[in-house]
């Protein structure tokens, strides 16, 4: 089958990486245009673009504005594609586009829907503590993620477990599924299970204050906070060092329910440990980065910063 795939993360690319691999058509690659990014703002390419331009310099490489207009999908329909693969792509696919192909429209989603539909399911499943996630490829239809499921496919979730190891293990398991609905669609033997709509919940695009650690909360709810924005784009708190505040991401803690203080409060600060209470329990901060600085274990920064740091509420 001729296959037209879109998608911008790395997620995306791993799965698009597969695809290639197991020797299926890709007459086209959709991503979305270059970002600024950094403290230069210079134009960055996309995971996949960088991929695609990295290996696959002879497939027809397509960065629109807005992917659902008139002329774009006359652009993709005169390719002839038999399927679209979606995966986290980052606009909405309007009706226009899902007309295009001659067989279905795609989606590949890092969630067990219809829970965590949205632009950041595996995040917001790991900020809710869950045990279980998964991938569920649909058909694509107009409202968001709510399209017959095609195949689906359960891991659980460790405790411990942060948001890069998780979509790791997420993207282990999307190629062999997706090889799998892909072959049904080829014979004509792609089995659809409605989802139940009345058990949807939706997983909003992680935003700044999603970042921010409030420390009124449970050690539960900012460890699950931090593993869920771990190592990027980090939870952040504000310190004081040296008189001058300065922004802290957490990239890596674990709970401490033996101590308790005001949340906030260090507790602890020597030598390979710091430990600062929540609003019940408290954190030992594991990974952590200065603003300006690296990321540093926790023996190596307090190395050097021998002075305890004073977390500002």
């Amino acid at each position: 089958m001729r296959l037209i795939f879109f998608g911008t993360p790395t997620f995306a690319a791993r799965i698009l990486e597969y695809l290639i691999a197991q020797g299926h058509t890709i007459v086209a690659i959709v991503t979305r245009p270059d970002k600024p990014r950094g403290r230069s703002q210079q134009l960055q390419p996309s995971a996949v673009k960088a991929l695609a331009q990295e290996k696959w310099p002879e497939i027809p490489l397509f960065q629109p504005t807005k992917a659902s207009t008139d002329p774009f999908a006359e652009q993709l329909k005169a390719l002839n594609p038999d399927v679209f693969i979606v995966v986290a792509y980052g606009e909405i696919i309007k009706e226009n586009l899902l007309k295009v192909p001659s067989k279905m429209c795609i989606n590949i989603h890092g969630s067990i829907l219809p829970k965590y539909r949205g632009a950041a399911p595996i995040q917001r499943a790991l900020m809710a503590g869950e045990r279980e996630t998964g991938i569920t490829i649909i058909e694509m239809v107009l409202q968001m993620d709510a399209g017959d499921i095609l195949g689906i496919e359960k891991i659980k979730i460790g405790a411990e477990t942060n948001f890069a190891e998780l979509s790791e293990r997420l993207c282990q398991i999307s190629g062999p599924l997706v090889q799998k609905v892909l072959e049904q669609i080829e014979r004509g033997a792609i089995q659809k299970t409605p989802q139940n709509h009345a058990e949807a919940t939706f997983a909003p695009k992680i935003n700044f204050e999603d970042r921010i650690i409030h420390w009124e909360k449970s050690a539960e709810e900012l460890h699950n906070q931090i593993r869920a924005l771990s190592p990027d784009p980090g939870a952040l708190c504000t310190v004081e060092v040296k008189g001058q505040k300065k922004t802290l991401s957490i990239k890596k803690a674990k709970e401490n329910l033996n101590l308790s203080g005001a949340p906030g409060q260090t507790m602890v600060y020597q030598k390979n440990e710091w430990i600062v209470a929540c609003g019940s329990g408290a954190i030992s901060l594991l990974e952590i980065q200065l603003e300006g600085k690296k990321a540093m274990k926790i023996d190596e920064f307090i190395r050097g910063n021998p002075q305890p740091i004073t977390i500002k509420i």
